[in-house]
């Protein structure tokens, strides 16, 4: 995950890997109700946190350059679980408040997605994308 693209190269990411049952309870908690089931019985959850200590190019850096930073640390991490056979989703509806106080995050750092990881027990089908031309603009 950290050889992931940075912003600015400011490596401004933090991970948290729970693997204790209480806390992954604790921390699925924290989301929807329909996802808590799956999530606390991930073997593993990542916790991707920003980090605004590590900046120096302003609010720019803390609100966008760390969060591009997290986002390409778990795309990686994604990838390369996939490559092994591991299941794994980012999951964006949780309260960082309450992942905050269960893990005792400090005020720096800011949890942005939750991934939980393990095998999965099937293969899901997968989803339309959209087209092409609906997301690319070509300039010629």
């Amino acid at each position: 995950m950290n050889a992931a693209p940075s912003a600015g190269n400011l490596e401004s990411r933090h991970f948290y890997f729970v693997l204790d049952e209480g806390m992954k309870k604790k921390i699925a908690s924290c989301c929807s109700e329909r996802q808590r089931e799956r999530i606390a019985s991930a073997p593993l959850i990542v916790v991707a946190c920003a980090d605004e200590k590590e900046n120096r190019y302003g609010e720019r850096g803390k609100n966008l350059y760390s969060i591009i930073d997290v986002s390409a640390s778990v795309e990686n991490l994604l990838i390369a679980a996939h490559s092994l056979g591991l299941g794994g989703v980012w999951v964006g509806a949780f309260e960082e408040e309450k992942v905050r106080e269960a893990l005792s995050v400090p005020s720096y750092l800011h949890p942005i997605t939750l991934v939980p990881l393990g095998y999965p027990a099937e293969k899901p089908m997968p989803h339309e994308k959209k087209e092409m031309k609906k997301i690319f603009t070509f300039i010629e």
